[in-house]
């Protein structure tokens, strides 16, 4: 059952969300501190901080401002502040935030000067806009473009443009590891390559942008996630499994459950993001994201194993011809070389820290550490 005191299974209601979990924010701050003191005293403008990712970028800058003294400002935008109040009362009433209203497309820039823009707003997980393709990649477009233009007339000095490994297209199954020079793409005549193609012209603006020269421009090829703000009744399959076992199950695989992916914690997400977006040396495209492959099924499977043993997983689709695995999984291996990027929290431990946020339980034991493991 889920808790009253939690979020419902619509992470995107109006529900107040509670905090991320302190073992997350210093799990964060501990992998990051180095990086922040370029932040003293400064200004950070964001987008997105209100969906999937945005408020663990909030939550973690927070938290590093009060340990670190920073003294530091963010100023997060949104369509509606008093929704975000709501959603994120303990973020609100936090001096060091600003909900700056506006749509991503075409805002008022708010004055001063920013350091560092992040633009982190997208469509993937907003459930109100799944299908409208011209709304998706307009806002991923326009929004890419608005918010290079503050960047450049605030006199920031670093962008980071999340992105996704949509923009490769579909990863063949000889393919184990998409890098970052892969030449695929998705197929630009049809309609559901929108949010794909849609990146992929955010990054040509972001290029041209950085041609330009004075402002350093990363890119975060985002790939698959889990953990606490991940919508549980959209199209995210790791979500859809943890609230199939937190009802009681049957977990419920709606392919054959060949598709291979992976899964990095959001706190692990977090560390990767801010050291793409604050780290001195990081400079273009980078994956984001766990490299260990795990078949659909063996993901619904560790699921009911973790949240809700002798749950059981019952694959509804067809068997697909033999050798058709669709692998959606990134090669790390720059971010590891380049940044020191590594895959630290097990996914075990991910589904466990998802399901406790979303339905805590006395019974729950607490989780004082993660596991950790290279990439």
């Amino acid at each position: 059952m889920v808790s009253a005191h939690a979020p419902g299974p619509n992470a995107y209601s109006m529900t107040a969300f509670p905090p991320l979990p302190t073992v997350d924010l210093d799990h964060v701050l501990d992998h990051t501190r180095e990086l922040w003191a370029s932040c003293a005293g400064r200004r950070l403008f964001l987008t997105g901080g209100t969906g999937f990712f945005g408020p663990w970028l909030v939550e973690t800058f927070l938290h590093a401002n009060d340990q670190l003294g920073l003294g530091a400002q963010m100023v997060v935008l949104t369509r509606d502040p008093d929704a975000a109040k709501v959603r994120f009362p303990h973020v609100a009433r936090h001096a060091a935030v600003t909900f700056h209203r506006g749509d991503v497309r075409g805002f008022e820039p708010p004055p001063g000067e920013f350091d560092t823009v992040v633009h982190g707003a997208a469509e993937s997980s907003q459930q109100d806009h799944i299908g409208d393709y011209g709304h998706m990649f307009d806002t991923i477009v326009d929004g890419t473009r608005q918010t290079l233009a503050l960047a450049r007339s605030s006199g920031a000095r670093r962008y980071l443009l999340v992105s996704s490994g949509a923009v490769y297209g579909r990863q063949p199954p000889e393919v184990s590891h998409v890098a970052e020079d892969f030449p695929g793409g998705p197929d630009s005549f049809r309609a559901t390559s929108a949010y794909a193609e849609g990146k992929r012209a955010a990054e040509v603006l972001a290029a041209i942008e950085a041609d330009r020269g004075g402002l350093s421009v990363r890119v975060a090829r985002c790939f698959a996630f889990v953990g606490p703000h991940l919508p549980l009744d959209i199209h995210f399959a790791i979500g859809n499994f943890i609230r199939d076992a937190m009802h009681g199950g049957p977990i419920r695989v709606r392919g054959d459950g060949t598709a291979v992916r992976s899964y990095l914690y959001t706190a692990d997400l977090a560390i990767w993001l801010w050291t793409l977006a604050l780290s001195e040396t990081a400079s273009g495209p980078y994956n984001v994201g766990s490299d260990e492959p795990l078949t659909i099924r063996q993901v619904a499977q560790a699921v009911a194993d973790t949240c809700a043993p002798g749950v059981s997983v019952q694959v509804e689709g067809q068997s697909r011809e033999v050798g058709s695995t669709a692998p959606y999984v990134p090669c790390t291996r720059r971010a590891t070389v380049e940044l020191g990027l590594l895959r630290m929290v097990l996914l075990r431990e991910a589904i466990l820290r998802t399901r406790d946020w979303y339905a805590p339980e006395p019974s729950t034991p607490l989780h004082s550490s993660p596991d950790t493991r290279s990439a």
